[in-house]
Parts: C-alpha cells; structure tokens; sequence
C-alpha cells in the first residue's frame, strides 16, 4: 500500500465520474440493501455532492435511513478484476439547505457539465454525503482502513484553497490556457479543446472542455495557491515533454 493511504483514497475518489451508492430501507422482513449508479462531485473537503432525483429507490431510502456508502474504483492491473485499486466511502446523507444549492449546484455541474439539460428539473435535488471513514483496496489483498482523520484532507489547505480558488482559476484560465492544453491533451490524453480549470483541492484540480471534463491529479497534497501553482509548471512541463 501507499504510505498516504488517505490521499491515495481521495484521488480514487476524486477521479471519479460515477460511483456505486449503497442504501437501505426497513421492510417487512428486515432492513433491504439496494445499490444503484450516482454521479459524484466531491469538495475540496471530501464532501460528496449528489443530485439525485426525488423518483429514485435510492432516495427514498436515504429519507429515511442516512447511513450510506460510495464506491468508486480504477482501472484493474491485467484480466483479474480484483487488481483494479477501490474505495468504499461511508458517510451520512442530507439534502442540501436551499440555502446553500446556489453556491454548490456550480461545483457539481462543473463536474458534470452534461447535466445542465436535466440539473434544474423539479424532482431534482442536491444531497451531500458526509464522510464518516473508508475503506481503501489498493489491489487483490490489499486492504486498509482509514478512520475520517486520516481520511480528510488538511482542514488549513481546505480553507486556503478555498480563499485563492476564485484567483486561481481567473489567473490560470486567462493567462495560462496554453498550459491547460497542453496539460490535457499530453498528460491526461484528451483531445484538443478549450480547456479550462473549473474547480481546485488539495489533491488536484479539474479541467473541463464542454461537456468533457478531465482530472489532473497532483503528485502530493497542495496546502495553498505556492503550492497549485508549482504543481501546474511541473504537469505543464512533463506534458510538453510528451508531446
């Protein structure tokens, strides 16, 4: 295993575009699991956001049972499906505040720009999921267990990102777009576009061309806006390189 297994963790997370959500409700003979496929976006704190339509099995469930878990998974190493690095998520369920959904229905369409067409229909709604622990398998029998404190990112870096992030995005879109391209299409293997960085962690950022939207990870957790931008000359470097 990793020695950061909780960063490790939140990258699998955080690459995501789709995850397996778990559920249950009570019925007449005893509480009945349910799984179903939920579109995540996660912020810089590793809350999870869901939009999840009030028609759904899974939200009937949460409504009255919060208890949940996500899991989210890579690409296996060879044939054998259990080589492939996964993790469960478990966490607490709520619906946003109406409050709080104009400031992070944003977030969670620049992760799914695609969702635009349906985002705003009536029986949709935003929920979050709060990280209780993990589970991470890094591989066929490689498994570790990763209470919230060393599964959450550093709560400093989660507050300085947040301060800089309007000022990173505006910078690196407006004077750095040539690096994003090349970023993309070189290191992250996407075809030319306008490329454009939508949202920033501690982990790594995400880039976006319509409705396309690409992760770059980045090689250790960034503690504030020194560290995204070291981080973006390295990615730009190695990207230009294999080119």
């Amino acid at each position: 295993m990793t020695e950061q297994p909780g960063f490790e963790a939140r990258q699998l997370l955080r690459a995501s575009s789709s995850a397996t959500l778990a559920t249950a409700t009570a019925g007449p003979d005893g509480a009945q699991p349910f799984a179903s496929l939920v579109t995540p976006a996660f912020l810089p704190d590793l809350t999870a956001l869901l939009l999840l339509s009030d028609l759904s099995e899974h939200t009937r469930h949460l409504k009255t049972e919060p208890r949940c878990a996500l899991m989210a998974q890579g690409a296996p190493d060879g044939a054998n499906p259990q080589t492939a690095p996964r993790v469960t998520l478990t966490g607490l369920a709520e619906p946003v505040p109406a409050a709080e959904v104009a400031a992070l229905k944003p977030r969670w369409l620049a992760r799914h720009p695609y969702a635009a067409l349906y985002a705003d229909f009536g029986d949709f709604h935003l929920w979050r999921v709060t990280p209780v622990a993990a589970l991470l398998v890094g591989g066929f029998a490689r498994a570790t267990r990763l209470r919230q404190e060393a599964l959450l990112p550093d709560a400093a870096a989660v507050a300085a990102l947040a301060a800089a992030e309007a000022g990173i995005l505006g910078h690196v879109n407006e004077d750095h777009a040539d690096a994003l391209a090349a970023i993309a299409t070189g290191l992250l293997a996407q075809p030319a576009g306008d490329w454009r960085m939508v949202a920033v962690d501690p982990d790594g950022c995400d880039l976006a061309s319509g409705d396309r939207v690409a992760r770059l990870p980045w090689p250790a957790p960034v503690t504030d806006a020194d560290g995204v931008r070291m981080a973006l000359v390295q990615a730009a470097r190695e990207a230009r390189t294999r080119k």
